[in-house]
């Protein structure tokens, strides 16, 4: 497998990317066959991912598979003429598929994506990728000797905010990053399958893979169940980076509110990014520190406190997962690898498996292989 990892960091400017890529795709619509999409799942996100691929031009959805009659009836009501099966078999062998997208729980993930890839489809996975890693592996070893689009649903990689925090990581805009530190908590949606770490950390395991300049080497987390028989419903996770860089998730389905706010700080300026603001999801804070006197004499250091302004950059508004829709079918036309491919997917499923090593041993550290990571 090649170094994604490098290949993302030595970034062209993204947004720049999104959106000549956008208006390419407008462009060629009219000219080119459009990928017709079979949808596997219509539980909670697959409508979304059906309005989306059905909104968007380049692509066309053909059919959309559920083993619930009453989800495929509200299917039909809104998208009459798309094909409707309860057996996922079904779109794996409709030759008229390009790509298949799966919104089904994780414990389905491999499988499926496994039997489209060996069909010669195309595939946009739901986080996370796969419930371990060698799976993930094989998922990307197959996507690769096909020559196939192997897409990680990693939504808010796509988002305006989380495009702009990247840009100002990448250009120092914001100096060295000393921490991540984020809050994502509510009241539900519990999962039988999944801890709350790979229901929500995961949403901040893609962005920082993403957004940082580097890969953790370690990470040391706690959880707790309150529900008998039943995965964690609340957890901690702490991840060591080189350089001094540490970041920290709190996630929970056990809170009265639902909160979803991340800090970024710099030693140049500090982001807080609240996903729950309807207008001002980024902010900058010229905000920080400087130090004066020797290091080697603590009594004689002075720390001082520089308080300068708050400004709101204009963020790309456009919806995360019809922007993520747009780049799928760019990548499946043009054969570009997907930002969130599926190497991104395996080094955010390697980091879920060592936190939850980690919480079975009550928070003791697991160091992860950056070569391997990173690879």
């Amino acid at each position: 497998m090649t170094n994604t990892y490098t290949h993302l960091r030595q970034s062209f400017d993204i947004n720049t990317y999104l959106n000549e890529e956008n208006i390419c795709i407008e462009q060629q619509s009219q000219t080119i066959n459009p990928i017709r999409i079979g949808v596997i799942g219509y539980g909670y996100w697959g409508p979304n991912l059906v309005r989306s691929f059905a909104e968007i031009p380049g692509a066309e959805v053909i059919a959309v598979s559920d083993f619930k009659l009453d989800r495929l009836a509200k299917v039909r009501s809104r998208y009459p003429s798309v094909k409707l099966t309860t057996n996922s078999q079904d779109l794996f062998a409709d030759p008229r598929i390009d790509a298949i997208a799966i919104a089904t729980p994780v414990s389905t993930h491999y499988d499926l994506a496994l039997a489209a890839l060996q069909v010669g489809k195309h595939v946009l996975v739901e986080k996370p990728m796969t419930v371990s890693s060698p799976q993930a592996m094989r998922l990307i070893d197959e996507a690769q000797k096909r020559n196939l689009v192997l897409m990680v649903d990693h939504t808010f990689v796509y988002t305006g905010a989380v495009r702009k925090m990247q840009e100002l990581v990448a250009t120092k805009a914001i100096g060295d990053v000393y921490y991540y530190d984020s809050v994502r908590v509510n009241l539900g949606l519990f999962q039988h399958d999944v801890n709350v770490i790979w229901d929500l950390a995961v949403h901040d395991l893609s962005i920082m893979d993403y957004v940082l300049p580097s890969q953790p080497y370690a990470v040391s987390a706690t959880g707790m169940n309150h529900l008998p028989g039943e995965p964690e419903n609340i957890a901690y996770l702490t991840l060591f980076f080189e350089h001094n860089l540490i970041a920290h998730i709190h996630v929970n389905w056990l809170a009265p509110v639902k909160v979803r706010r991340t800090l970024l700080g710099g030693s140049q300026k500090m982001i807080c990014y609240d996903d729950l603001e309807p207008s001002e999801k980024i902010r900058v804070y010229d905000k920080g520190i400087t130090v004066n006197g020797s290091p080697e004499n603590v009594y004689q250091m002075l720390v001082g406190y520089r308080t300068g302004d708050m400004w709101a950059p204009k963020l790309d508004m456009t919806e995360a997962l019809q922007t993520e829709a747009l780049h799928f079918i760019h990548c499946i036309q043009s054969g570009d690898r997907p930002i969130t491919d599926g190497e991104a997917g395996l080094r955010v499923v390697r980091i879920l498996e060592a936190a939850t090593q980690s919480i079975k041993q009550q928070g003791r550290l697991v160091e992860l292989d950056l070569a391997e990571v990173a690879a």
